[in-house]
């Protein structure tokens, strides 16, 4: 009998001959399983489930896994192990950079997958700490993670995705410091650093297009080559 406390996965594969044995063996193992044949399934399932793991294949018919996955990011859904064919080397990149954990080719080795998925849980944080939830100013930006929005002192307002928040509210809590990219792995998903270098640094890009007047010229968010990343800016509390 299954641990009820157990981690739960959710497996989301259209081909019914993968996704049912795979939650059969995982079962055999002490996880917890649900099975989804499309994104739309999977949608529901997460909406009413604790799951702490999603196997996601990429492609299905209707919404992608790669969509998929880019709305559990944005929505700091549980971490996603992506299934993917062997030609798909661009999905594969993707992916990562939408924030998948891992990848695993097709055909695959249930064993393989289950290593895989106790390596990312063993890696997963019980739950990210929230961004403070007071208002602060920087330069000529005003930060309200609350809403999760940038305003500017010339009345420009700027969403921000949840990655991009947790992120400026890192920075926010130590300014002028250099912050390795291991370190905000650490402190935005509590991810292993080596596999994930390429997320951070795309987070950052996105950041400077929203907050530096020449993204390509930053002078808020440093690079500090070798060693990470810095906010070039004085902090204080905002009404």
């Amino acid at each position: 009998m299954t641990d009820p406390i157990a981690p739960q996965i959710l497996i989301v594969d259209d081909a019914r001959d993968i996704r049912e044995p795979l939650g059969q063996y995982l079962r055999k193992q002490g996880f917890r399983t649900r099975l989804a044949a499309h994104a739309a399934e999977a949608r529901e399932i997460l909406a009413e489930a604790s799951i702490h793991l999603v196997v996601l294949d990429i492609m299905m018919p209707g919404e992608d896994g790669l969509s998929l996955c880019r709305w559990l990011v944005a929505h700091n859904g549980p971490p996603v192990l992506l299934l993917t064919a062997m030609a798909d080397e661009t999905d594969r990149i993707v992916g990562l950079e939408l924030g998948a954990d891992d990848y695993l080719i097709k055909p695959f080795n249930p064993r393989e997958l289950l290593a895989r998925a106790r390596a990312i849980l063993r890696r997963a944080p019980p739950e990210a700490a929230p961004p403070p939830s007071s208002k602060r100013r920087f330069a000529d930006w005003t930060h309200d993670p609350d809403v999760m929005k940038l305003t500017h002192e010339d009345g420009r307002s700027i969403d921000l995705t949840t990655a991009e928040n947790r992120l400026l509210a890192i920075f926010l809590d130590q300014p002028r410091t250099v912050l390795t990219r291991a370190t905000l792995l650490d402190l935005t998903a509590g991810r292993e650093a080596k596999a994930y270098d390429r997320a951070i640094d795309n987070q950052i890009s996105r950041l400077r297009r929203k907050v530096e007047d020449d993204p390509k010229n930053p002078q808020l968010l440093v690079t500090e080559w070798g060693g990470g990343y810095r906010l070039v800016a004085n902090v204080s509390e905002a009404n």
